[in-house]
């Protein structure tokens, strides 16, 4: 997947991670961790890491003007810690959803990016 592909399928599955934090709540859920939460978590870590990778090497070359290091590292930390909390009702709310809004406003930043720099060498 390139780096663009990456951004954009973390950005889907940071909404996913809201729509299944509310429905566990909704009910009531407690999840298995072995068969649930650790298979999903380890596949998401490997795909987060490469972005976050992949991220760094195109800020490096592409050098965006409003996206940089710290913010891909923030973001990919944010998302290895809330796509495992999405399973937990007791995740403190208002902590949860920021984080998920932060990340994604980096990867949609980032995209947008991406694209610019696309259409310029066009």
């Amino acid at each position: 997947m390139t780096v663009r592909e990456l951004s954009s399928v973390l950005f889907d599955e940071c909404g996913k991670c809201l729509d299944r934090f509310y429905e566990m709540r909704e009910h009531d859920a407690v999840p298995d961790f072995y068969n649930d939460v650790k298979p999903y978590a380890d596949y998401w870590h490997t795909i987060i890491d490469e972005w976050q990778k992949e991220s760094l090497l195109y800020i490096q070359q592409e050098r965006p003007k409003y996206v940089h290091k710290p913010q891909i590292d923030t973001a990919a930390e944010g998302m290895a810690q809330f796509f495992v909390q999405s399973f937990y009702k007791e995740t403190s709310k208002k902590r949860f959803v920021q984080s998920i809004q932060s990340a994604q406003y980096t990867l949609q930043t980032f995209i947008n990016a991406i694209d610019e720099r696309a259409e310029s060498h066009d």
